[in-house]
């Protein structure tokens, strides 16, 4: 953007301040922008208290006044794809002009790592150096967190060109999509990609969501960590303690954070604990309790203090004295203020819990960071002694603390989406939900936060592609429990519920050794088919996905499927595999599918079935397709 001064006089002067006063936009408007085609282009800005605003885009102008704080809101009417076209904010305090937009479908892409993988790091990478082009256009959002919603970014977004430069670094599924999407809709693409690695779904919820979503606790700890941090704090150590005593169900006493653990072993070194030697370590995913005591003087344990762990790996809950005073899932080293009345003279006890969900964990050091500081200045080092207590792998995922960066709650919508503003979006691409698995009730948040976001761009049917987990981990043997099945089958029912959203399957694309599986162009282009029914009401398939499940007189089951090209197909077999009979509320068993047409019939086995799987496991072997190379997703169907 360029700003240029209206008013006369000591120009030379006057120009830096004027340039200051000038109105300043918010949102997602900035040079070499894409703006939604066919709906109000919304501007908002501030500029000063109470002074008149005018916007001219295209031949198109509409006014507006700043409010007493200076902020503005002002609608363009729709306009057709086209460009380039420059803006104009005009107003008594300056002018601001932005350069080469272009008007077109703008999509939003989001999630986790699998969006954040860049197209340099995909499958295919080398078609990038003859991707270039000029009606599409890429901005990527900056990492942050905030406690509360944002309404405009610290640095103004940075829209550029698709050039084999840009493109490399950019998400591969959202570019792959949006390329895909130019082929058929032959307008400019802008795609904003706002992704965290790692991150859990209810980060980028906002405060109504979080509410709707299930989240209240959360929303509530968030509000009082801004005015009260150490309450808060103790408000989520105790939800956190209540979920170790409840829902872990692992063997030990109830309170290990009070040191109470039948069996510690010395640590044999501080570092990730897969390289002490020791082949039990060595691939080791689950919890881990650490505990230290160090003894102090009188006139130490008076003070205040920071605890310095340095790094933890995955996540930590930390205790001094059975007493929380901290923890986090964020890398970067672990520095907890102790408030005076917090040690005690004599022996102390600093417990930590050390939940590792993937590769290396533990202790990671460095171990000249640990140390206990006291607010004199001296210090205690902390990195010999240490004792550590096998955990297991619970049952469901522990709580995080609201405020925990990617695994908190709302603190990604507040900083990445949130603003955003009002951006006219043609839809939206979410592709996460790996850092949700083994949390309940991924179908109402992921509801809610389709519903935050939609208020938001105010497009109540805004479309959502969501992009299914693809298949990673050890196949099985047998029919058991899968955390991944669950997210996938979650996903699946949320879009189903929801009418303007639908799920996109890649199960068979994944990778049973890599969580980040390579093939995003193919996934790029499922969800781009996706969009293509959302968004533009193409007659496109979108792909097998189970309908019904009906119980025949022969006492068979007979499972209807919609959305496929063409007929149903297996794979290297005569029936399909992967289908599983269950018992209404207990166990259950594989069972052969005969497809014809659109339908798979299984046949009974004499034993009790009251619902359906199929694909039940985080990495499954399925053979079921449609005649477009399409698969069938992981699905679970209660039968009538």
């Amino acid at each position: 953007m360029k700003t240029i001064a209206t008013m006369a006089g000591a120009l030379a002067l006057l120009l830096p301040t004027l340039a200051n006063a000038a109105p300043k936009l918010e949102g997602a408007i900035g040079d070499h922008a894409v703006l939604q085609r066919g709906r109000p282009i919304i501007v908002t800005g501030r500029a000063a208290p109470g002074e008149k605003v005018m916007v001219n885009l295209a031949g198109r102008s509409a006014t507006g006044q700043a409010d007493r704080e200076g902020r503005f809101r002002i609608a363009l009417p729709p306009l057709s794809a086209g460009g380039p076209h420059q803006m104009l904010v005009d107003a008594p305090s300056g002018r601001t002009f932005v350069d080469d937009l272009l008007i077109g479908d703008v999509f939003l892409c989001s999630g986790q790592s699998n969006m954040e993988l860049s197209t340099e790091q995909s499958q295919n990478s080398f078609q990038i150096w003859g991707a270039t082009d000029p009606q599409m256009r890429l901005m990527t959002v900056a990492k942050r967190l905030a406690e509360a919603p944002l309404d405009q970014f610290n640095v103004p977004p940075a829209w550029t060109a698709a050039t084999p430069e840009t493109i490399a670094k950019f998400s591969a599924v959202c570019f792959y999509a949006g390329q895909d999407l130019r082929r058929t809709a032959k307008v400019p693409v802008g795609l904003i990609h706002s992704s965290w690695g790692g991150s859990r779904i209810s980060a980028w919820m906002a405060p109504e969501g979080l509410r709707a979503g299930g989240l209240e606790m959360e929303a509530k700890a968030l509000e009082l960590h801004a005015r009260d941090a150490a309450g808060a704090e103790a408000m989520v150590a105790r939800q956190w303690e209540t979920w170790w005593r409840e829902q872990s169900g692992l063997a030990g006493a109830d309170q290990p954070w009070r040191g109470e653990h039948p069996t510690w072993s010395p640590v044999p070194a501080i570092g990730y604990f897969g390289r002490w030697g020791q082949p039990a370590m060595a691939n080791y995913l689950g919890m881990l309790w650490f505990e230290k005591t160090v003894d102090l003087t009188p006139a130490q344990a008076a003070q205040g203090a920071i605890l310095s762990l340095g790094l933890v790996d995955d996540a930590d809950r930390t205790w001094v004295n059975g007493k929380a005073v901290g923890g986090s899932s964020i890398g970067a080293p672990r520095r907890y203020r102790l408030a005076p009345g917090t040690l005690v003279a004599g022996r102390n006890l600093i417990s930590i819990n050390d939940d590792n969900v993937y590769a290396d964990g533990g202790l990671a050091g460095p171990a000249q960071l640990m140390r206990l500081q006291f607010d004199d200045g001296t210090s205690v080092p902390l990195d010999t002694g240490w004792r550590y207590a096998l955990a297991g792998r619970p049952k469901t995922n522990a709580p995080r603390a609201p405020w925990d960066d990617i695994n908190g709650a709302g603190v990604l919508y507040n900083a990445m989406i949130s603003p955003l503003g009002p951006v006219g979006l043609a839809g939206a691409i979410w592709y996460q939900g790996e850092s949700d698995t083994g949390l309940p009730g991924y179908q109402r948040r992921l509801a809610a936060m389709m519903a935050d976001w939609r208020r938001q761009f105010e497009t109540p049917a805004l479309p959502f592609a969501i992009v299914q987990l693809s298949a990673y981990g050890a196949g099985m043997t047998k029919p058991g429990e899968s955390g991944w099945a669950e997210v996938r089958d979650a996903q699946r029912r949320a879009a189903q519920a929801d009418g303007h959203a639908a799920a996109v399957v890649t199960l068979d694309l994944g990778d049973p050794y890599d969580i980040h599986p390579g093939e995003k162009q193919e996934v790029g282009r499922r969800t781009a088919d996706a969009l293509r029914v959302l968004a533009y009401g193409e007659a496109v398939s979108p792909g097998p996905r189970i309908a019904t499940a009906q119980r025949a007189p022969d006492g068979s089951i007979v499972l209807t499927f919609a959305g496929a090209s063409g007929d149903l197909v297996v794979r290297s077999a005569d029936t399909a595999i992967g289908f599983e009979l269950c018992a209404a509320d207990g166990g259950c068993r594989y069972a052969p599918g005969r497809v014809a047409g659109d339908k798979v019939t299984l046949q009974g086995d004499g034993g009790p079935v009251g619902r359906v799987r199929y694909g039940w496991a985080d990495s499954p072997a399925v053979n079921l397709f449609d005649r477009a190379g399409r698969a069938v997703g992981s699905f679970e169907i209660q039968l009538p």
